[in-house]
């Protein structure tokens, strides 16, 4: 289903001191670093598996979800998702796939959220009776409600967020990445979260990456968990693999963060 194959990505990053000298001096010269975001990356997810992606902040996470996802090219390596090749085949691509940044939005801020529904349908070509039953669908198990006649910017985070999850998931993608889909939500906004994730997988069979600081969310979905650090794949196995004895699994994480120095 998903493969990446030796994938790196670099960032040009212009650098200076602070103050009027310095800016005059970059204006005219400037210096510039090197970031390695993924450095030979390699790993493979079968069709239906919901596999956790961690790492600390600035690990390759994100770059690696827009990779998969088609926003960015990498420098070198290979990337197949479904057979496609995500930055080449972006259109073909993007109906296959749901993708929720948590810190980002694909709702438009001014409208009613059933608003930014429709144009969602009218951009992936939604027939009429499959969005219409997906809204039915959607509405009834994220509980959305009103909230769907209220503009986006009237809601709480995590409304917000239940709203861009049935976004995502409107023209039945075959695969959901999920950066960060909990980052800021209530404990009830996160258990309703994490109980739709774990539905959709079940009943629909859909692959799911997920990216996260919250353990507790790995817990309660991933069989799988892919630990990513400094651009590298640094282990890839089940959540028993690495909790050691009676520790949590946040204490497990962060003795392996300080074992691999990142």
């Amino acid at each position: 289903m998903i493969t990446m194959e030796h994938v790196s990505k670099s960032y040009r990053i212009a650098k200076r001191s602070g103050g009027m000298k310095e800016a005059c001096k970059a204006f005219f010269r400037r210096e510039y670093e090197i970031v390695h975001a993924l450095d030979d990356v390699s790993f493979t997810i079968e069709d239906g598996e919901m596999v956790g992606y961690i790492g600390p902040n600035g690990a390759g996470k994100s770059s690696t979800i827009k990779i998969l996802s088609g926003i960015l090219t990498p420098d070198s390596g290979r990337v197949l998702v479904d057979g496609r090749v995500p930055y080449r085949d972006r259109v073909d691509h993007v109906r296959e796939i749901g993708v929720v940044f948590g810190q980002r939005s694909q709702l438009w801020w001014d409208v009613p959220v059933i608003d930014s529904f429709s144009l969602l349908k009218d951009i992936y070509d939604i027939p009429r009776d499959v969005y219409r039953q997906s809204v039915e669908e959607l509405t009834e198990l994220l509980d959305l409600g009103e909230l769907l006649r209220a503009p986006v910017r009237q809601l709480s985070l995590g409304q917000r967020m239940r709203c861009e999850i049935a976004a995502s998931l409107l023209h039945r993608p075959r695969i959901l990445f999920l950066d960060e889909p909990t980052i800021g939500l209530d404990a009830v906004s996160k258990l309703a979260v994490r109980d739709f994730i774990l539905k959709q997988n079940q009943a629909c069979g859909t692959t799911v990456i997920l990216t996260t600081h919250d353990m507790q969310d790995i817990e309660a979905l991933a069989g799988r968990i892919i630990l990513i650090g400094k651009g590298k794949i640094l282990m890839d196995g089940t959540l028993s693999d690495i909790q050691k004895g009676d520790a949590s699994i946040d204490e497990t994480l962060a003795a392996l963060y300080q074992s691999y120095e990142i």
